[in-house]
């Protein structure tokens, strides 16, 4: 029988996604704390330590088409609860590792392998929970990864000061583990009724589709604006003065990132919400146009505190809701069968956003004495990706399904 919407079934699915994916995303939007005491301890240039940010999001994606593939075979909960175990088993090594090598390993490959696997599996298991919404419930799903890391951002904020990077590494990974083990064990697969009576279409078939590659292209372009925002927050802030300032008694870096997560993770749910009222290709050029004109505002402003804070803020609400908007698109084109391989596959594009957003933005602002031309290529690609999805992905999604087999 089909599960109803707003069934007590699904509540609990969803807020067990949920609590999965907020202990999931420490590794990567944390990253940025830790960045200035690893610099000092390992002795390395910033572009060389910005290549284990780069690894967590290259692997996490990399691994995403197999990961959903053994999502077909495993059950959630077990699959989920391996890949909460492995990314609280990345931090806790890494607050040992003594070499950038190790460093790279254990933070980067095995931090990339176990968020790769909660994320690709849990918005593909609440996507077959919500068919009649699925822009709202990946959104839901990328909200709970956008948005946990503000339960940490302070507390690790605060543990780095006080007893090092290692101990935060060390404390937190166990408790990424624990809590999201937990919350996997309820994680259960929807009920054969519960799917959407539409055509789906596999892999293979959406490989081949000029659709599908559009979309991988949109996707990697604003992966790169925000991922090197990201990545580069605290260095952001060093350079123009007001990573040691405070708002309110509130040290503005922190703060920052504590905005930019509630901006991060009410995008996703906000604009998936929308696109499934007015259509995708239309929230998607209001939200990457928004982020293109919060970028140019933000450079401008970035000296005073207040400004740094707030309009960091408006960039993540600009970017995040990509996680809910490709997603929902994917699935709405191709279908359910094979939802999760074809979203781990369209989620390589992150990786090689996390390419240009990581070290190569490091190595240009190296390069340039600035941040303004990294800036410029971030703005390029937002409005470029907004015109895309007016001019090129929406008439040519609606001649692939006029014609679809």
């Amino acid at each position: 029988m089909r599960s109803l919407p707003g069934s007590p079934q699904r509540s609990h699915q969803l807020l067990a996604a949920l609590i999965c994916m907020v202990a999931a995303s420490s590794p990567q939007y944390v990253w940025t704390l830790f960045t200035p005491a690893l610099h000092r301890d390992l002795g390395v240039s910033l572009p060389k330590l910005q290549v284990t940010f780069s690894l967590v999001i290259v692997v996490q994606t990399l691994f995403s088409p197999i990961q959903g593939w053994i999502g077909r075979h495993v059950k959630p909960s077990l699959l989920i609860g391996a890949g909460s175990l492995i990314t609280g088993l990345s931090w806790m090594t890494a607050g040992q590792a003594r070499t950038l090598a190790e460093l790279y390993l254990t933070y980067g490959v095995l931090g990339g392998i176990g968020t790769g696997i909660v994320y690709v599996g849990v918005v593909s298991l609440l996507m077959g929970w919500f068919p009649e919404r699925r822009g709202f419930a990946a959104g839901v799903a990328a909200a709970g990864y956008g948005m946990g890391a503000m339960i940490t951002t302070f507390p690790v904020a605060h543990v780095v000061q006080q007893d090092g990077y290692r101990t935060a590494l060390t404390v937190f990974g166990a408790i990424i583990g624990i809590v999201g083990l937990g919350a996997a064990c309820f994680l259960r697969r929807p009920p054969d009724g519960c799917e959407t009576a539409t055509l789906s279409l596999p892999a293979s078939h959406v490989l081949k589709t000029p659709v599908f590659w559009l979309m991988f292209f949109m996707m990697a372009t604003m992966a790169t604006s925000g991922l090197m925002v990201t990545s580069q927050l605290a260095q952001i802030a060093a350079d123009h003065g007001v990573a040691h300032l405070t708002i309110l008694g509130l040290a503005a870096l922190p703060l920052a990132m504590t905005l930019d997560r509630i901006a991060n993770g009410l995008t996703r749910p906000l604009f998936g919400l929308v696109s499934d009222h007015i259509g995708r290709e239309e929230t998607m050029a209001i939200a990457f146009g928004a982020e293109a004109i919060a970028l140019i505002a933000w450079i401008s402003l970035a000296h005073d505190p207040v400004w740094f804070v707030l309009l960091s803020g408006v960039v993540f609400l600009g970017w995040g809701e990509i996680f809910s908007l490709f997603p929902a698109t994917l699935t709405e084109t191709f279908g359910t069968q094979d939802a999760s391989r074809n979203y781990g596959l369209l989620y390589l594009s992150q990786g090689l956003g996390a390419v240009f957003g990581g070290p190569l933005a490091a190595w240009l602002h190296q390069s340039s004495g600035s941040w303004t031309p990294v800036f410029a290529i971030a703005v390029g690609g937002d409005v470029l990706t907004a015109v895309l999805a007016i001019t090129a992905l929406r008439p040519l999604r609606r001649a692939y399904r006029a014609r679809r087999p």
